[in-house]
């Protein structure tokens, strides 16, 4: 059951992070909302790593990687990877929202890259 829950929850912050993206694309370019959808994300996001780890010790069996099944250690590796790119791409995101727009290439090239990395860490939670 808390399968499906975890699923659902992954699902919708996927979804969310697509909206909250969709705002600074086209002619509609919203910042402010975009930083408050992308925030809501990622602590979302974050909560949800919490929940896994309280309820299936996912740290404790991450630690095996040697005997883990391949495809969980690639998605432990991309879960990793999109919570260490947050981190990046929100420090370059409260610059620009304060006005420093010199880190707006580098922000968005990692936002790309974490918006692919959410979406293989979502692929690959459905295999294991």
């Amino acid at each position: 059951m808390s399968q499906i829950i975890f699923q659902v929850q992954s699902i919708i912050i996927v979804l969310l992070m697509l909206y909250g993206v969709s705002h600074v694309f086209g002619s509609n370019k919203n910042r402010w909302k975009h930083s408050k959808i992308m925030k809501l994300v990622i602590i979302w996001d974050i909560i949800l790593i919490l929940q896994i780890e309280l309820t299936r010790g996912a740290i404790a069996k991450a630690s095996k990687a040697m005997q883990n099944p391949a495809i969980l250690n690639i998605h432990v590796s991309l879960a990793i990877s999109t919570v260490l790119l947050y981190v990046i791409a929100a420090n370059y995101g409260s610059k620009i929202m304060n006005g420093d727009n010199s880190h707006l290439k580098k922000h968005k090239l990692l936002g790309r890259i974490t918006v692919l990395l959410r979406l293989a860490t979502l692929a690959t939670s459905f295999m294991i």
